[in-house]
């Protein structure tokens, strides 16, 4: 079992029902998906950079990404539509609640000069987002192994109705917000 996934049991569920009054257990926020996406835009000159952003993203999240094509063409990007362009994964389940656990009490404390994430990335709906601008804060990257710094967005989907709702799950869940 997991630790985070027993913590929402335990602690989230009762805590979050006595704050916002639900009247069943089924109306508590709850994770629905984590995506991660690296956009990588020197793919378009060299084919091998998007190698090496699949294979971080394979071993950051354990599974393997899809690759992102362009949806239009750019001349002054010279992209063309169709090219591959990124690459992105949706952890669910098991996968979802081990990925955030490292993310939130592992990743997040080694980034430089951290404070806390921001406490106003939320879409309106619940979800939560977030870039990291170099994929060195994950343990399972090797400094040696990596061609390029890369950068990732991470977008945390919930299923709370509002960002109040949303921003009390994540942080009883234990997402150090900073504070502000």
């Amino acid at each position: 079992m997991n630790r985070l996934l027993d913590k929402y049991k335990s602690d989230v569920i009762p805590a979050l029902t006595q704050k916002f009054n639900y009247k069943n257990i089924m109306q508590v926020p709850k994770l629905d998906k984590i995506v991660i996406n690296i956009a990588c835009g020197d793919a378009v000159g060299n084919s091998k950079a998007l190698d090496a952003a699949v294979n971080d993203l394979t071993t950051i999240s354990g599974q393997k990404p899809v690759i992102t094509r362009a949806k239009k063409s750019l001349a002054a990007w010279k992209l063309r539509k169709g090219m591959a362009i990124g690459c992105k994964v949706t952890l669910r389940g098991d996968r979802m609640y081990e990925f955030l656990d490292k993310f939130m009490n592992i990743a997040l404390p080694r980034v430089r000069d951290f404070r806390g994430v921001s406490r106003n990335s939320f879409d309106g709906r619940g979800n939560y987002a977030l870039g990291i601008k170099e994929q060195l804060i994950f343990p399972e990257i090797e400094y040696d192994k990596i061609d390029k710094i890369r950068g990732m967005d991470i977008i945390i989907v919930t299923t709370a109705k509002s960002d109040e709702e949303a921003r009390e799950f994540l942080s009883l869940m234990g997402m150090p917000f900073a504070n502000a």
